[in-house]
């Protein structure tokens, strides 16, 4: 898909924005997934619980199976999920801008909005973004489009490039069909669809190609090469949009090894503490905004994300984009709980066509039936 033609698409399939108009939100948490991620998302949920003390919070949880359970609060425990104690609780099924919990002779019916907290698939894929959006139910996270375009590596990829933004040459190995590979050693193997730093190998030596591969097609069919350059400054930043202003968090310099392994990845799930802002100057920082404003554009309302970047040589490059990141990323931000609060007053809500039969009625009327 050419640039031009790509940003008009991203125009006709972002989420179309009107400011919503919730005051007293119910806001429920959703939380697991059939995923790689699933016990991510949990502690993701756990840290949650710790950090947005104001609301009445509720908890969704997506077990493996895709069934959904509505968690008692003090049960937010990891081993609620592990010990299979989750399945005592109240069974939800979907309807009209609605969860339900049928019982014996009632229907109890709720509604929330809801906060995707679900890492990698079902909550990054789109599949939650399309399932709300077909039963209008309103929710914090990235629609169906801005899903396709963060989830996969080489999507993203060719948004950047659409938006004038840089990103590391790559090229992309098969499960079925590996060729040689162009990219000089040493390189980074990655899953094209995964988060977390899942299956994602440095190769310096040939012989460690095959095991690179055979690790990254573990968990996907395909997987994306790019140069590793070794200690390459990396920056986070995150933010949303509310009306016509993006609200951003402080920019970090995470400190890693060779990369942001699982490890290290796996520790900001559970994180809670307000980051250390990078040593920057106004202008750098004015800088990233800038190209995170481009990212974020329309195609990512509704969404609070965070985009990873490298810098070399004084020159801003995606790495990659969060549609959910761990914890919401909630340590980057001041005051979290003032930016989810601002959010939620500014949810786009999707526009849907009223069905009127004008056209089945005319034809009617012309035959006389």
């Amino acid at each position: 898909m050419k640039a031009p033609i790509l940003l008009l698409w991203l125009k006709k399939h972002s989420r179309n924005y009107k400011k919503y108009k919730g005051k007293d939100v119910q806001l429920a948490i959703l939380f697991g997934g059939a995923s790689f991620e699933h016990e991510i998302s949990i502690v993701s949920a756990v840290t949650l619980k710790e950090k947005l003390t104001s609301f009445d919070l509720k908890f969704i949880f997506c077990d493996q199976d895709h069934q959904l359970y509505l968690i008692d609060a003090a049960k937010m425990k990891a081993k609620t999920f592990a010990s299979g104690e989750y399945k005592k609780m109240p069974i939800l099924t979907l309807g009209l801008k609605t969860f339900m919990h049928k019982k014996r002779l009632t229907t109890e019916k709720y509604t929330f909005t809801v906060l995707n907290l679900i890492h990698g698939a079902d909550g990054e894929d789109g599949t939650v973004a399309a399932l709300f959006d077909f039963y209008k139910i309103s929710y914090i996270g990235p629609g169906t489009a801005a899903s396709v375009f963060s989830y996969d590596k080489r999507y993203t990829k060719w948004l950047a490039d659409s938006l004038g933004v840089k990103t590391l040459e790559f090229e992309t190995a098969y499960a079925n069909e590996v060729g040689p590979i162009n990219t000089p050693l040493p390189f980074i193997v990655k899953p094209s669809r995964l988060g977390s730093s899942i299956g994602v190998s440095v190769v310096r030596k040939v012989s460690e190609i095959d095991y690179a591969l055979d690790i990254a097609f573990e968990y996907d069919k395909s997987a994306i090469i790019e140069p590793f350059i070794e200690g390459v400054r990396e920056f986070n930043l995150a933010g949303c949009k509310a009306g016509d202003e993006i609200l951003f968090s402080m920019i970090e310099e995470p400190q890693k090894d060779d990369f942001l392994d699982f490890d290290k990845k796996y520790l900001d799930f559970s994180r809670s503490s307000t980051a250390s802002a990078a040593d920057l100057d106004e202008k750098t920082v004015a800088k990233f905004q800038h190209i995170f404003k481009r990212i974020y554009g329309n195609l990512f309302e509704g969404a609070l994300i965070r985009c990873d970047f490298f810098m070399i040589n004084d020159e801003i490059y995606l790495n990659e984009i969060n549609p959910i990141p761990g914890s919401m990323a909630n340590y980057l931000f001041d005051d979290f709980e003032s930016v989810i609060k601002t959010l939620l007053m500014h949810l786009p809500v999707k526009s849907m066509p009223r069905v009127k039969y004008n056209y089945i009625h005319s034809i009617n009327a012309a035959k006389g039936k």
